[in-house]
């Protein structure tokens, strides 16, 4: 299956919008409706002018049916090095199971690389264990416990 990867664009947002809505907690949290909600918009436009974030997409014959949002973040710890965020990673429901989140991921981790940085981290919802299954399959280790607060 071949991939083609590549940066989001604005007339993308509707498609990223929509596969991000698409399961239970996703369906509890994003408004995929039309017209999108303006902020939508206004965070695209906030990662796109950041040159520490990448909006990236998983194209299969012209059809988006991937995305991740990758952010570089420098640290003082660990000698003033850097770190790639992995976030937002979805699947088409279409495409799942076909390798493509494998695929994702496996380009967020060269473009770590790229970027120079030491390590790369990822959260997945404790609702979602068969998410936990994957990374570990892909080699990450849930060495820290997560804590969020809602504002």
């Amino acid at each position: 299956m071949e991939i083609e990867f590549r940066n989001a664009r604005r007339e993308d947002v509707a498609r990223i919008v929509e596969m991000l809505a698409d399961d239970k907690l996703g369906r509890e949290r994003e408004r995929f409706e039309t017209p999108l909600p303006a902020s939508y918009y206004a965070a695209f436009s906030s990662i796109d002018s950041d040159p520490n974030n990448e909006l990236i997409l998983a194209c299969l014959d012209g059809e988006i049916v991937g995305v991740q949002q990758v952010t570089f973040t420098p640290y003082l710890t660990h000698q003033g090095g850097w770190r790639a965020t992995i976030e937002g990673i979805r699947t088409a429901s279409s495409v799942r199971g076909q390798g493509i989140g494998r695929q994702l991921i496996g380009f967020a981790i060269e473009r770590a690389k790229a970027r120079g940085c030491h390590l790369v981290q990822l959260t997945t919802d404790i609702q979602r264990p068969e998410a936990l299954r994957f990374y570990e399959q892909l080699g990450f280790s849930a060495t820290h416990e997560g804590m969020k607060l809602k504002l």
